[in-house]
């Protein structure tokens, strides 16, 4: 069974953290981690461009000129795509849909080996508590400086904190999230994770059953 260092703010270890091997001891599939990251960074996608086909621009209704006898080649719209000002074929469409479907267990499991990574290469910290008795960013970047972890880092808590939000959204190397958000594709991103300790039993609770 895996454990790990419990720090207080002033980075001073406090205890000892055990963790579960199910959700921590998991050994790490590089192709399944990929897949997952992948198919959720396509489900962020929002589709903007959206160009219009010749039946939604306005006009063209009349022929430009008769069919025969003017020697010119026959056109029955001035809004055909060979025209400027003219409809658009194959471009990009509001209604291209990027959703990749993701299989629960595989997402889990996922999960599991990326947290399973950090804590086998000492990339996973938890810290006994974050005070806001003083809600300020100042103290936040404060405690990232002495405590025994990089500077880029993802922050879990385990319930939505406002207070906290406020202190940790001004800070660029530093994304907060609550367990029931935490995605794969964040993780990756952030050498070193930062679990507040109720993060830990509110994560074993939150996947008893995986």
């Amino acid at each position: 069974m895996p454990s790990v260092k419990v720090f207080n703010i002033k980075g001073e270890a406090v205890g000892q953290a055990e963790l579960s091997d199910s959700h921590f001891g998991v050994k790490p599939s590089t192709s399944l981690v990929h897949s997952v990251v992948v198919a959720q960074e396509a489900n962020k996608r929002t589709t903007k461009a959206n160009t219009k086909t010749r039946g939604e621009i306005a006009g063209g209704g009349r022929k430009p000129w008769k069919q025969k006898g003017t020697g010119r080649a026959r056109q029955g719209s001035i809004r055909s795509p060979q025209w400027v000002g003219g409809g658009i074929v194959f471009g990009p469409r509001k209604e291209r849909n990027y959703n990749v479907k993701i299989n629960r267990k595989a997402k889990q499991a996922a999960l599991f080996m990326v947290l399973s990574d950090r804590v086998s290469h000492d990339k996973f910290v938890v810290v006994d508590n974050f005070p806001i008795e003083t809600p300020k960013t100042k103290s936040f970047a404060g405690w990232m400086k002495v405590l025994p972890f990089g500077r880029k880092s993802l922050v879990v808590i385990p319930a939505s904190n406002p207070t906290l939000l406020r202190m940790v959204r001004n800070l660029k190397n530093v994304q907060l999230v609550t367990v029931n958000a935490l995605h794969v594709a964040d993780l990756v991103k952030y050498p070193t994770v930062i679990f507040e300790q109720p993060s830990l039993a509110a994560f074993e609770k939150l996947y008893s059953k995986a």
